[in-house]
């Protein structure tokens, strides 16, 4: 006997969901992380642990933690404060020399374009840049920022994150 769940409108939105769970946990399972935010290319991304992949999945830092999920700057997901870890490249590592300016981040003398910190969201609402001035990166810690987005967030707001916190090392897949 069918009931209500399995004909008409709703079979083919149970099929959908369905599928879209699957594909999920088979990507989390496989060690593939699908990134549909604008930090990247939008694709899919391998979990790795070759010393050169310069991409991290990390839970940001505290206290921006807190205004990302407050902002809705991510979704859902598995971190600490209930939502989805940040997909960023590592810019700088320990050694480098990371200038913050109104221009952006330079790295090392170079420039990284579309990391000019904003002082206002994409909604209008004031956003606190990290302090400007140079700094040296620490042993132990890495900054991280995309050049790929203007609106990234990222170390141009919470400065350098620590090694402890990066939970996987990536490298692209299936990218657009």
């Amino acid at each position: 006997m069918m009931n209500s769940l399995t004909r008409g409108p709703f079979k083919p939105v149970l099929a959908v969901a369905f599928t879209f769970s699957a594909a999920f946990a088979v990507c989390a399972w496989g060690g593939v992380r699908l990134n549909s935010t604008a930090s990247l290319p939008i694709g899919l991304y391998r979990v790795t642990a070759a010393a050169d992949a310069n991409l991290v999945e990390f839970c940001p830092p505290e206290p921006l933690a807190r205004i990302s999920v407050v902002r809705k700057y991510r979704t859902p997901g598995n971190c600490p404060d209930g939502d989805s870890p940040l997909l960023k490249p590592i810019v700088a590592k320990a050694g480098d020399v990371v200038v913050v300016s109104k221009l952006g981040l330079r790295i090392d003398g170079i420039l990284l374009k579309n990391t000019a910190p904003r002082v206002r969201d994409s909604k209008g609402r004031p956003l606190a840049h990290y302090p400007f001035g140079t700094y040296r990166v620490s042993a132990g810690t890495v900054w991280v920022a995309s050049s790929f987005n203007p609106l990234s967030f990222d170390s141009r707001y919470f400065g350098p994150i620590s090694i402890a916190t990066v939970r996987e090392r990536l490298k692209p897949f299936l990218t657009l």
